[in-house]
């Protein structure tokens, strides 16, 4: 059977027997996994499994957003700590060699954890690029404020996460880091004109733009499309996404639910669809906003289908590593950046 184009999140530790039918019935790509839904490495890799069960499909994605630093959803006392973003940058700084390094051996540990319970797909790396001012939301979860620097710390994660057998996910497209506000809770517009995001916005993301799947960002950018953010915009995903990032892999939005997009749940999501992304993504595992999900979600189109089969298909078997000396090299590294 058919899968349709969306990927859900659920309610808690376990599904409720609501939650089986809704799985069974709409049958979604994927799913998402947040702090709700974790308490210990059993229960979590039950509840993949379950997930995978009701759906019937084996490898059906599970994704989470792991990054290290603040999002975190997996952490102590079952999983151990990882840096932010920024640490990279800062080390990188002192040497390039050594900041890739950083980051690709903590991803490759990411991966290792969630490789462990049966997650497949990782929301990681970031490419935004983020100006002095800009909210909080992203800061120091970014690489840095140089483009080439970011693209390269991004490019290092993508390969410690793909060595270790999971997907990532390239966010937040064409560019959360001049956002003014918190796309969780309202709409951010960014003025900047369309020569200064293609020189620094947007530059970051081009020379990741083989990756197998990316997530919108919820940012209104008034030179392009004054009133449409990106995740629903057709003239940004058109001309930017696809056009100037070159980006031609499967196209995910970022939290139908979230406070930045305007309308009723249902509303969104036919938004979202129109302006071009391949998937929708819905998170707080509200049931109720997961009927208007699938209701509005058709089964993958030929062309997203497409891009999903070979999403997928890039998702290789973990190459071994020693984990402990992995993590001895990453402390060892990220210590550099305290005494420097």
């Amino acid at each position: 059977m058919s899968t349709r184009a969306f990927i859900t999140g659920v309610s808690g530790t376990v599904l409720t027997a609501a939650e089986r039918e809704f799985i069974r019935a709409e049958r979604p790509w994927g799913f998402i996994l947040f702090k709700r839904n974790v308490e210990a490495p059993d229960q979590v890799s039950a509840l993949v499994g379950e997930l995978r069960n009701c759906l019937g499909e084996a490898d059906a994605p599970v994704l989470i957003d792991q990054e290290g630093g603040r999002v975190a959803r997996l952490g102590p006392p079952h999983w151990p700590v990882y840096p932010p973003g920024a640490t990279f940058g800062a080390l990188y700084d002192l040497d390039k060699a050594l900041g890739l390094n950083a980051a690709r051996l903590s991803s490759r540990l990411i991966a290792a954890d969630l490789i462990d319970l049966g997650i497949t797909v990782d929301c990681l790396p970031l490419a935004d690029v983020p100006v002095a001012g800009a909210d909080a939301v992203i800061g120091n979860r970014a690489y840095g404020t140089e483009p080439a620097k970011v693209a390269a710390i991004a490019r290092a994660v993508t390969e410690g996460l793909q060595q270790g057998g999971v997907l990532p996910v390239l966010k937040h497209i064409p560019g959360h880091g001049r956002a003014t506000a918190d796309s969780h809770l309202r709409l951010p517009t960014v003025d900047t004109s369309r020569e200064e995001l293609e020189r620094t916005d947007f530059a970051a993301f081009q020379p990741l733009a083989d990756l197998p799947i990316a997530m919108t960002a919820h940012v209104v950018f008034s030179a392009l499309d004054p009133a449409q953010p990106a995740t629903t915009s057709a003239t940004i995903i058109r001309q930017v996404i696809r056009g100037v990032i070159g980006f031609q892999g499967l196209l995910m939005s970022d939290d139908v639910s979230m406070n930045a997009l305007a309308g009723s749940i249902a509303e969104r999501t036919r938004a979202i669809f129109n302006a071009g992304c391949d998937m929708v993504l819905h998170c707080n595992g509200k049931l109720d906003e997961m009927h208007d999900v699938a209701h509005e979600t058709p089964e993958l189109a030929d062309e997203a289908l497409d891009r999903a089969r070979r999403a997928l298909a890039l998702r290789r078997e973990p190459e071994p590593f020693d984990r402990q000396a992995a993590r001895a090299e990453l402390d060892a590294l990220t210590d550099r950046v305290g005494t420097a």
